[in-house]
């Protein structure tokens, strides 16, 4: 399905550790509604994906939500609404890039697919250009080629919304990455290797050299999550294509 919004919508996202129930009830989308908000996405780290391998390097990201505003309004209304609700939180003006376009509806239904987000953070060995071009021209076609991926969504941190966590100071993007709901408990599931463990192999050695030339074998979060999307803007809002990069 394809994505609406009014060309020139920004995006925001934010990471949530504490507990991130008020992030799910009408209350939140009403508040970002009345910020500018037209669409909401809550990556949730629920039970649905409990068996499924996470990497934190801190406290571990209970969530992750994705706001996309009229541009009309400052991305700040937006990030007031959600440090009311769930305190203080990392968060980001983001570039996003839509490699490979998800199935979705905007019900706010879950999706059937495991949604991984990772945290990106750029070693300090690779200057920012260099690290952009090995991530969004080099490694995408491997990520994609190498894993039973149904939607792979880049975002480039492009200004923090207040200070980010300690933790978070050096992230540089957030990726998310959607698989076959089996992928949860089933790595032939994952990679799509079709229980040929000599495919697995090789395509885990094909995206680990790759995943090491951008530094995401060190330093990493990865968030297994439920994925959840709301059409919050007023129904009379006029619509275009969004536009793909």
């Amino acid at each position: 399905m394809t994505t609406w919004l009014p060309a020139g919508t920004t995006k925001t996202m934010y990471l949530v550790r504490q507990d991130p129930t008020p992030l799910a009830g009408p209350d939140l989308r009403a508040g970002l509604a009345g910020a500018g908000a037209l669409r909401v996405q809550l990556n949730l780290d629920d039970e649905h994906v409990a068996p499924a391998l996470r990497l934190s390097t801190a406290a571990p990201v209970a969530a992750v939500l994705s706001v996309w505003s009229d541009p009309a309004h400052d991305p700040a209304e937006v990030a007031a609404v959600v440090t009311d609700a769930v305190g203080p939180t990392s968060g980001w003006l983001v570039d996003e890039r839509r490699r490979l376009d998800p199935a979705e509806t905007y019900d706010g239904s879950r999706a059937e697919e495991l949604a991984n987000v990772a945290l990106l953070r750029r070693p300090p060995e690779l200057d920012r250009a260099t690290w952009l071009q090995r991530w969004l021209v080099d490694h995408t076609g491997v990520a994609i080629r190498t894993q039973a991926t149904s939607g792979y969504v880049q975002n480039i941190c492009v200004a923090p919304l207040g200070p980010p966590a300690p933790e978070d100071a050096r992230v540089e993007a957030l990726v998310e990455e959607l698989f076959p709901a089996a992928a949860v408990h089933d790595v032939h599931a994952f990679y799509g290797s079709g229980g040929d463990d000599a495919e697995l192999g090789r395509r885990l050695e094909q995206l680990m050299a790759s995943v090491a030339r951008i530094g995401a074998d060190r330093d990493l979060d990865l968030v297994p999550s439920s994925r959840h999307l709301w059409d919050v803007g007023p129904a009379d809002q006029p619509r275009a294509p969004s536009e793909r990069q």
